[in-house]
């Protein structure tokens, strides 16, 4: 009885997939000119706001567009709103309202000036946050530390996907060549959909996403976008934004974007969400000493983070960090001066001058940016601190094998 059940669950999803890939096929053949002579049309005074939201899986976006009287200049003039929380995975269907509150504006670069783009909180009925909003509590962290003016980068990793399902310019019956010619590479033979790169950096620049960079990543059809500095809890407003862009240029393109951590098992590189993070003091003089006290209270803290740096508590992280492919092993913390298979790397610039910020490397791309920035502050600069006992078991349970008990993190490099 049970095969017989998991067999119509396999042939549902196989379903679902098909009719995916069906839509996929289908999009990309709308005719883009036609939409934009409508586009093209005058608005009045009226402004289309496009309200942004986390759904229950905390890693999809939701949106939904409505009419205001006028346009709004910061995030009061916009009200509040709501949806059904039983089609998004976060409320029954017997008390289904949540509330929608504006929490950040940008431009729309999809509708234009002076339409808008707003990321929204979600509260449940009783108007307490939703199990998927992180951005409260970290946004309450951050204020209590707000004079530390912790500055965060992150590098946002991601697969473009095909209609079928595949990395975008892979064949359909085999596989590219081997890796290596393809990070920051150029030309078509290297360079797979650098089409939607460039119109994603346009379009974050336009929304007044502070995007500071792209490049082609190791894995053909892998690509990263560079997001920050950014303060406090902008980091994840910026990072999530970001990603909406994302996956509505890919729609206009046909293509579908992936942010798993590992899209493609074996040789490949998976994916991350490689974070950069200082303080005030690690920037000036003699900071080095400052990022050096923080990676230690990291290596006490290291299942903490792990279960903090993917949704699903660490599982997607086992896939990819494993040691290879430019990655750590989940198992154990590590740290190193331009070692980009360490835990947490101090760049080469930083160690000669002595002062600057740390590259967190442990951090999926599908991470929530919110529970990654307030993890980092919480243990360097509140100093919080877990019995490592409690921590070492906790990681044996998302990792493939439990890590030996007797054998603690070791401690970062110390620079003379």
């Amino acid at each position: 009885m049970e095969c017989l059940r998991v067999s119509r669950r396999h042939s549902t999803l196989k379903r679902f997939k098909a009719r995916v890939r069906m839509a996929l096929a289908a999009s990309a053949q709308l005719n883009k000119l036609v939409r934009r002579e409508y586009l093209a049309l005058p608005q009045g005074d009226k402004v289309q706001a496009t309200y942004i939201w986390i759904d229950g899986s905390g890693e999809g976006l939701r949106c939904k567009s409505r009419t205001l009287e006028r346009e709004p200049h910061a995030v009061p003039d916009i009200p509040e709103w709501n949806f059904d929380g039983s089609s998004t995975y976060q409320s029954e269907g017997s008390d289904s309202d949540m509330f929608l509150v504006p929490a950040a504006v940008f431009r729309d670069p999809f509708r234009r000036d002076p339409n808008k783009l707003v990321l929204c909180e979600v509260l449940k009925c009783n108007k307490q946050p939703a199990e998927t909003n992180l951005r409260e509590r970290c946004r309450r962290v951050m204020s209590s530390v707000e004079s530390h003016q912790p500055w965060f980068g992150m590098e946002q990793e991601y697969t473009l996907l095909a209609a079928d399902g595949r990395p975008f310019g892979w064949p359909p019956n085999g596989f590219p060549g081997p890796q290596g010619p393809y990070y920051c590479g150029v030309g078509a033979d290297k360079a797979y959909g650098r089409d939607v790169v460039e119109a994603h950096y346009r379009a974050c620049l336009y929304a007044g996403v502070h995007i500071c960079g792209t490049n082609a990543e190791v894995m053909p059809a892998q690509w990263e976008f560079q997001v920050g500095p950014c303060e406090g809890v902008a980091m994840g407003d910026h990072l999530w934004v970001a990603r909406f862009i994302l996956h509505r240029v890919c729609e206009d393109f046909g293509l579908s974007v992936s942010f798993d951590p590992k899209p493609v098992a074996g040789n490949w590189n998976g994916a991350g969400c490689h974070t950069n993070f200082s303080t005030r003091d690690m920037r000036q003089e003699g900071g080095l000493q400052v990022i050096q006290e923080a990676i230690q209270r990291l290596a006490k803290r290291h299942a903490h983070h792990i279960r903090a740096y993917d949704p699903k508590g660490g599982l997607d992280n086992v896939r990819r960090l494993t040691g290879h492919h430019e990655t750590s092993d989940l198992r154990e913390f590590s740290a190193g001066v331009a070692d980009r298979r360490a835990s947490v790397r101090i760049p080469r610039a930083v160690a000669q001058e002595r002062r600057g910020y740390l590259e967190d490397r442990r951090p999926s791309a599908n991470c929530d940016p919110y529970i990654v920035t307030e993890a980092l502050v919480r243990t360097c600069l509140m100093k919080e601190e877990e019995e490592e006992e409690e921590e070492e078991g906790q990681v044996g349970q998302v990792g493939e094998e439990p890590p030996p008990q007797s054998s603690p993190c070791p401690a970062p490099p110390v620079l003379q």
